[in-house]
């Protein structure tokens, strides 16, 4: 059977996944909300890889230690957003761009969003550094959607100070320590927050706010009503 080369070539190279990321503070439901969202994903028949950051590469795992071991004290803000791209730039080359190649949807916990809400507000590096780290480093690759989930700062930041000592009570393993930025301030969680939004009244076509101050099932029905609206899924 005669098949035109072009045709064929094209027909054999699969379309470009898609990039989805989810933002917000500790506590809102990320991990969770992006699990549901995978799952829901792959019964519709769709190839999906999740991952996190900082961590997502076995190098970014290591350097994640680092970034939010309790233990980590005296590190700078600028140290630490230097730390923040360096697990991306690698997470970016080893994990997404291959996937996003091979057609696959990409959920990932946290992206370059974080950095500037976290280190350009919270740490007050301001944004400009940010992006421009973000276009040198990371090819200035950016998401499809992102979703930012918001509740109140105090409600979230208790909430993941629980999680991750119940984590380190009950794991048999012995869970890591991940709570050197649940131990900031009130103010510095609010700096966070206002960058988050800043960044959501920027990239309004890309970012959609969703409340997640409901129960998993009505922040999930709500993600999937932005994920089907955006993305047409």
């Amino acid at each position: 059977m005669h098949c035109d080369i072009t045709r064929c070539y094209h027909s054999a190279v699969p379309r470009r996944g898609k990039f989805i990321t989810f933002e917000g503070l500790d506590g809102t439901g990320k991990s969770t909300q992006l699990r549901r969202l995978a799952a829901t994903l792959r019964a519709a028949g769709h190839k999906v890889v999740e991952t996190r950051e900082p961590g997502g590469s076995s190098t970014g795992e290591r350097i994640r230690k680092v970034l939010l071991d309790s233990d980590t004290a005296g590190l700078s803000p600028r140290a630490e957003m230097a730390l923040m791209f360096a697990s991306r730039a690698q997470h970016i080359a080893e994990v997404i761009e291959p996937a996003l190649e091979h057609g696959s949807i990409v959920l990932c916990d946290r992206f370059t969003d974080s950095t500037e809400a976290y280190q350009g507000s919270g740490r007050k590096l301001g944004t400009p550094a940010v992006l421009e780290l973000h276009r040198i480093l990371c090819g200035d690759l950016q998401p499809d959607l992102t979703i930012l989930l918001d509740s109140n700062p105090a409600m979230s930041v208790n909430r993941a100070r629980r999680r991750n000592k119940r984590k380190s009570r009950t794991s048999s393993r012995g869970h890591a320590d991940e709570n050197r930025f649940e131990q900031e301030t009130r103010a510095f969680f609010s700096r966070v927050r206002d960058g988050y939004l800043s960044i959501a009244k920027r990239e309004h076509a890309r970012v959609a706010v969703v409340n997640a101050s409901g129960t998993p099932a009505q922040t999930h029905r709500q993600i999937m009503e932005v994920v089907s609206r955006k993305l047409k899924f």
